[in-house]
């Protein structure tokens, strides 16, 4: 069985397209922007620019010109700050150095060492050159524990004296001298003669007893 046609409303298709299209109240064409226009600037600022522009044109050129020359300008001022703060900091090295307190180095009174020298070379008069030896030995070492008791303590060997940063270097060699002779005797048995008393009395003497200017 056929359904019965739907009769055509007179408001469909085109007919409702034209009705539509004739409102008024539609807007159906785009609408054009708004546009406002810039505001130009004023006249002195146009008149400033181009004077800039001609000024800067020919320092322009300039420089496109003298790019290499201006490039190794730059490195030599570069080569030249970095030279100048090396000196800066090495100039200053010794103000720094000097604000921090030097240890004080021993010395032994110089009436004190000609005293022991003398009790030393009676010593040795009577041929006691291994007590005269020790006995520069020992009362050095008496002398250091007086006078810097934290450089030493009761264990400490002759060798160990002469390895203390705050005696100075004939100090050192002084020691050393009078230390190996000192063990010859005692740990070597090797009797001292008269050669090995002098070589230890002119080391310390060398160290301790000041000469006269």
């Amino acid at each position: 069985m056929t359904a019965p046609a739907i009769p055509a409303h007179p408001d469909t298709g085109a007919a409702a397209w034209a009705k539509a299209r004739a409102m008024g109240d539609i807007q159906f064409a785009p609408l054009k922007p708004i546009v406002t226009p810039p505001t130009p600037p004023p006249r002195w600022l146009v008149d400033f620019l181009k004077a800039l522009g001609r000024l800067i044109e020919p320092i322009g050129a300039w420089l496109g010109s003298h790019a290499r020359v201006i490039e190794i300008g730059a490195f030599g001022l570069l080569v030249a700050a970095v030279g100048w703060f090396a000196w800066i900091l090495w100039r200053d090295r010794p103000n720094r150095r000097a604000a921090v307190p030097i240890e004080p180095t021993w010395a032994p009174d110089a009436a004190a060492a000609t005293a022991l020298l003398a009790d030393a070379a009676a010593l040795a008069d009577a041929g006691q050159f291994d007590a005269a030896v020790h006995l520069l030995l020992r009362r050095s070492f008496d002398d250091i524990a007086a006078a810097r008791p934290e450089w030493l303590t009761p264990a400490s060997t002759a060798r160990e004296i002469t390895g203390i940063p705050a005696l100075p270097g004939a100090a050192r060699t002084a020691f050393a001298v009078i230390a190996r002779e000192v063990e010859r005797s005692r740990y070597a048995l090797h009797p001292l003669g008269l050669a090995d008393w002098i070589r230890a009395r002119d080391a310390y003497a060398a160290f301790a007893v000041p000469r006269p200017s």
